[in-house]
Order: structure tokens, then sequence, then C-alpha cells
């Protein structure tokens, strides 16, 4: 019986506007359907999913297996089901709402061959404001990735090549009992144990799709649920790796982010009863997993979410999280030569910011965002600290990769504001065909070392994207603000003729005929130009608070 090269794993669940596109990917593949097996799960579909799945098959069934199973509430279940029935010499996880360039599975297969590779991955760009981290790709390709020193423990999805091999002998399955992350815990494994591990980042291997109705239950996942899969996951790095640097060095993506993320912005939408589970749960985590070493190595503002945790109760907490989120940094409190982040009521015990004073200095909040001319957003930021001038030294602001110009505010004398012009000409070529989020840090490097942090926007003011044309593509560029965290984040996402005419006829309904006055649609003149990487995520969306006009510029 012919072996296929790979097997292609697609868990589905209710994903019809997107799985024909997924599918015709797969089918269009270079490497031909002679080295390939699709197998589809679906788990349960109501939308009609199930049925287009059958139809697939029946026109290919020498490369498409479908079966049907009811629900299960996850993705493990039916991924673990499509490991079964898979054949192939390596196995490849798509989700159903995605895509594969036409050349992917040709490149990753030759390379994994090429260089025994245990696990591959291959460059993931984001579709629709679809947030991806792209810091392991940065390097370029990369034969032997080390998962304890890179930024590999920043995309640990499940989409990557792995040899069926290494699968079979580790009996590597999806966890059933966690309902979000379940993909984790399967490629933490695979990563721990593979011989060797490469990147790839010449070619726009995965797309990872946005999803525009966000009803799946990565991105609305009930509080319970996520507890209890965070909780199972860090036992399972316990259990994995031992403690030390190597496993610090895993658990501080996941402090920083799962267990960050649990008490980010939003904690405050929960009532009560949750509050105080979530609460109980992330400190019982923190005892029991954070290091000092790890703790070191934390962003400066899960570093003090974390610590607010540890040492008060939930009031304390959302005290926390209403000055950042309400009313921006507050003031530096400096008693004995130690410096505090001042927090009010906040007990000393964990506001110390002494150790990372440069990262606290680079925390600056959002005055405005605004359209500086046609071609450049300009960001203007604010320290509360006095001496910000005197001791935070050169500072520079990042939309992701990308360093924008930043001079001190002129109309501040007391040094504490600066601008920084981003022009758009770079927001667009640094960002993929089919779009880019951009989170905006800030970095300086002055008296008290080199610092960075995210930059908040507390209050910036809603408003419009700006529509601009690069080739023969719309872009809508605006100022968003991540409603997890608060961060700045530069969107820039594709825009279709057919959404800017629904736009305009949704305008024109508000409006009336008489005063209706449509948007300029620029004509088509040279093919876009190749996009370049996304910038991981993430998961800020384009959201309620945005900056710019409705204008069309060239």
């Amino acid at each position: 019986m012919h072996t296929p090269d790979v097997s292609v794993v697609i868990p589905v669940y209710n994903t019809l506007p997107y799985l024909r596109a997924c599918l015709d990917s797969l089918l269009r593949q270079t490497i031909g359907r002679h080295r390939l097996e699709i197998v589809a799960v679906d788990d349960g579909s109501t939308d009609g999913s199930g049925r287009l799945l059958d139809r697939f098959a029946a026109r290919h069934p020498g490369t498409v297996k479908v079966v049907h199973q009811p629900n299960s509430g996850g993705p493990a279940a039916p991924c673990n089901r499509g490991l079964e029935l898979a054949t192939g010499r390596y196995v490849f996880f798509l989700g159903s709402d995605d895509h594969l360039g036409p050349e992917a599975l040709e490149r990753l297969v030759a390379a994994a061959d090429r260089y025994g590779s245990d696990v591959v991955l291959g460059k993931v760009v984001g579709v629709n404001g679809r947030h991806v981290f792209s810091d392991v790709f940065a390097a370029g390709n990369t034969v032997d990735v080390s998962l304890f020193d890179s930024a590999l423990p920043w995309s640990l999805a499940n989409t990557k090549l792995f040899r069926r091999d290494l699968v079979d002998r580790l009996g590597l399955r999806f966890p059933e009992d966690m309902p979000v992350l379940s993909d984790q815990p399967f490629t933490l494994a695979a990563c721990y144990h593979a011989r060797r591990i490469s990147v790839l980042a010449d070619y726009d291997y995965y797309h990872a799709v946005r999803r525009l109705d966000a009803r799946n239950i990565t991105y609305h996942s009930r509080i319970e649920q996520r507890l209890v899969s965070v909780e199972r996951l860090f036992d399972f790095v316990a259990g994995l790796i031992p403690a030390g640097p190597r496993r610090d060095a895993v658990l501080r993506r996941h402090v920083g982010l799962e267990l960050a993320n649990l008490v980010g912005d939003d904690f405050r939408r929960l009532d009560r009863a949750a509050q105080e589970r979530v609460h109980a749960a992330v400190r019982r985590l923190v005892e029991r997993y954070v290091t000092d070493g790890l703790r070191k190595r934390l962003d400066i503002e899960a570093r003090l979410r974390l610590g607010a945790v540890t040492a008060g109760g939930v009031g304390d907490l959302l005290a926390v999280i209403d000055q950042d989120a309400e009313r921006g940094v507050p003031a530096t409190v400096v008693a004995h030569g130690r410096w505090h982040a001042g927090y009010p009521d906040a007990p000393a015990s964990w506001t110390d910011v002494t150790e990372v004073r440069a990262d606290w200095l680079a925390r600056l909040d959002t005055v405005t965002v605004s359209w500086a001319d046609a071609h450049t957003l300009a960001v203007t930021t604010r320290s509360p600290y006095p001496r910000f001038a005197a001791e935070a030294g050169p500072v520079r602001l990042l939309a992701g990769p990308l360093a924008g110009t930043t001079l001190l505010d002129a109309t501040d004398p007391t040094g504490r504001t600066v601008r920084t012009d981003f022009p758009v000409e770079r927001l667009l070529a640094g960002s993929a065909a089919s779009g880019q989020r951009h989170p905006v840090r800030a970095e300086l490097d002055g008296d008290h070392g080199r610092g960075s942090a995210p930059v908040r926007a507390p209050r910036l003011a809603a408003g419009r994207p700006r529509l601009v044309r690069r080739g023969a593509r719309l872009y809508g560029v605006a100022a968003t603000v991540d409603p997890r965290n608060g961060q700045l984040v530069l969107s820039v996402v594709p825009v279709t003729v057919g959404q800017l005419v629904s736009r305009l006829r949704r305008r024109w309904r508000r409006s009336g005929p008489a005063v209706a006055r449509p948007v300029p649609v620029p004509p088509p003149a040279r093919p876009a130009d190749s996009p370049a990487q996304v910038g991981p995520a993430n998961h800020a969306e384009p959201g309620p608070a945005q900056v710019g006009q409705l204008a069309v510029t060239s």
C-alpha cells in the first residue's frame, strides 16, 4: 500500500465560510496529490461543513478522507481521531479556517528530509488582522533551533510538520480534558524530545485567518475553561521539564501570556465570584512556578500585575487595573533610595521597581494619535516621571519591528512628551498583504540602562481608519487598542471592493441620496508589492479605539 509523505489533519467545526479555501489550498499543493493525504474530522458541525467535506471526499477519493463524530467541545478529540487515521511519514495540523501557501508542504517535507528534522515550523502570516508571534522567524531559515534559547516557546501552536515516527514513539496525543490550549502540550513534548527542530522563514507557509464572526472556542471560551486549561498546562510543563533555567525559559511564555492575560484589563468584566476564582488560581500558580529568575525576565506590566495578585486581594488587583486602564501610568515614589510604582494604597512588597527602573521609565501613556499629513501617522506619548528627559536617555517607539522617528515635543517644556512619526508607506511595506497588527512599544537607553515596555492608550479617542492605496490594493490603517491589555496597536488591514461598497451603502442609507458623498476609489496601478512577515500575538483586533478619517490616500 502506498504511504503518503504527509498527512494533513483538519479538525472541522462550523467553519463553512472558510472551509472551501482551506481544502482548495491543500489540493493545489505542489507536492502532488500522490504524496498527500487529507484527513478531515467533522466534529459535529451544524452549518453544512460536514456536507462540504463529503463532496470533496467524493471528488477526490484517493486523497481526502472524512470522518464524522458528535461534537466534543474542543479541537483535541478531532485532532486525535485524525491522527489515528493518518498514514503519512509526516503529519501536519491545519485549522479549517486557515490555508497554506501552494508550495508549503513540498518545502516542509523537503527540509525535514534534508536536515533530519523531527519538527519543522514554516513562517506563519496573519489574515484579517490575525495576530501572529513572529520573532522566531526573525533570524531567517534556521536548521537547528533550541526550545530553550529562542523565541520558539512563543510559537507553540501545533501548525507544524511533525515526523510520525516521533509521534508514535512518544505516544503523543492531545489532552482532551483541556478545552483550550490543548495543542501546546502536544507541541511542547514533540519539541522537547525532537532530535532537531527547524524553522523556515523564506516563504509564507501558513495563513492564519481571523474569523470575522470570532465565535470559536479559542476567542470566547468561558473563564472556567481557561482556568482549567492554564492550570493543566503549567502542571504538564512541570512534569515534562525539570525545575531550572530550561523550565523557566518555557514558562516565561506561559506566565507572561496565558497567566498574565487572566488578570488583564478585561478581568474587570467578570462577576465577583469569577474574579475570586481567577485570583486564587493565578496566585497559586505564581507561588508554585514563578521563580525569582523567571520573574526578572517578565515584562514590567506582567511583573506588577502578578505581584499585585500575590500581595493582595481582588480589590487590590482591581485598583491596579483601574489605574492602568483608566488613568494611565502612576507616579514614581522614591523613598530611601528605592523606586516604587505609585499605585494607590499598594504595599511596598511588590511595587518596588528599583531593579527594573529602565523598564519602569519606558512605560508611556498615549496622549494623541493623529495624521500629521496624508502619509504620516503621529503618536504622541508622555511619561509621568518628572526627570524623564534627564534620565531616560534616547527614546524610540516601535510598531512591531518598525521604528518610527521620535523627537521630544517642543510644546512640553518639561521634556516628558515625545512624538513619534510612522510613515504609512513603511507600515505598509512591513505588513503582509493579508494584513498586519503592529503592537507599539517604547525603548530607551539612559542612566538606568536599557528599558522596554508596551505603550498603553487609556483614553484614546475613537475614530475611523484611513484608507490607503498601495499598488492595486486598498488598506485600512488605524490605531487600535488591545482590549485585553490596553496596548496601542497600529493596524494595517486589507479592504476589498465589496467591503468598501457595503460601507458606502450603509453611509448612503444613513445620510440619504441628497447628501451622500462616496469615497473615490483609486484605479488599480501596479501589482501589489511582495508582502513582508507579520509581526504574533497576540490577539488585539481592530476595535473601538481608532483614529483617522475615512479617506483614500495614494
